[in-house]
């Protein structure tokens, strides 16, 4: 197993004067699926988007620490963000799918950046939509606007829209949050697909989910990383008391 793909160390982050992630030291091993759990405003969404320094976008963010993504500090001064984003893919809470047909909506991201050949799109498209298993249900539905798809479809679609870019690395923001329990049963299966070649990072308030679905389980607590290890470990024995009332639904 590859080891380490992405590496946090001291990392602190400020919005303002707030403190939202303190001292996280973490590692997260390569296509692996790593699930980061803990109460509301733990933090755990603002380091899932410090990943692709989405957070970059909001005033008054300031950042103490390192990142390194294949050893690399994302942070430096020479860091390409734009390649930076391609290699960390991100997918969101609710499908976004733009309004466009579903053959746009896959190539949008190959247009915008200039990337291969344009003669080569339809046979990425392809390879996005069987990736993801929709190939065989839309292909020839191409040209339909992605709006008039499930909400399944949708997500699946976006996930295929982020697989273009050829990423290592896909980021997940509650992304079975607006779908239904047997939606969410397909995307679980698909992401075990999908670490076959990709690391996939989760940000899940679901524990089931994350008991079901992950490798690894980080749990996340007013802004400090409080344990980290494999998924059956952290929970049926967690090393940390406050891991184990959280757990166990004393408090959350």
């Amino acid at each position: 197993m590859e080891k380490g793909i992405i590496q946090t160390v001291k990392l602190n982050l400020f919005y303002d004067q707030f403190q939202a992630l303190i001292d996280i030291d973490m590692e997260v091993p390569a296509r692996r699926i790593t699930a980061m759990i803990g109460p509301s405003g733990c933090g755990k969404s603002t380091l899932l988007r410090v990943f692709n320094r989405m957070n970059d976008m909001i005033d008054g963010v300031t950042v103490t620490g390192e990142v390194r993504i294949d050893g690399k500090n994302i942070f430096a001064p020479s860091t390409d963000l734009i390649a930076l984003r391609e290699k960390v893919g991100m997918v969101f809470q609710r499908p976004n799918p733009f309004p466009l047909s579903i053959y746009q909506n896959i190539t949008f991201g190959l247009e915008v950046h200039a990337l291969g050949n344009k003669r080569e799109y339809s046979a990425q498209v392809q390879k996005a939509l069987q990736d993801v298993i929709l190939w065989d249900a839309l292909k020839d539905r191409l040209n339909q606007s992605a709006l008039d798809l499930s909400l399944e479809q949708q997500q699946r679609l976006c996930i295929a829209r982020v697989l273009t870019m050829k990423p290592r690395i896909i980021l997940m923001d509650e992304p079975c949050s607006a779908l239904d329990p047997i939606a969410t049963m397909r995307i679980e299966e698909l992401m075990q697909e999908l670490k076959k070649d990709y690391t996939i990072v989760i940000v899940t308030h679901n524990m089931q989910q994350a008991a079901r679905a992950s490798d690894f389980t980080a749990f996340m607590y007013l802004g400090k990383l409080i344990e980290f290890g494999e998924t059956g470990q952290v929970f049926t024995r967690p090393r940390e008391q406050l891991t184990e009332n959280y757990i166990s639904g004393r408090f959350g």
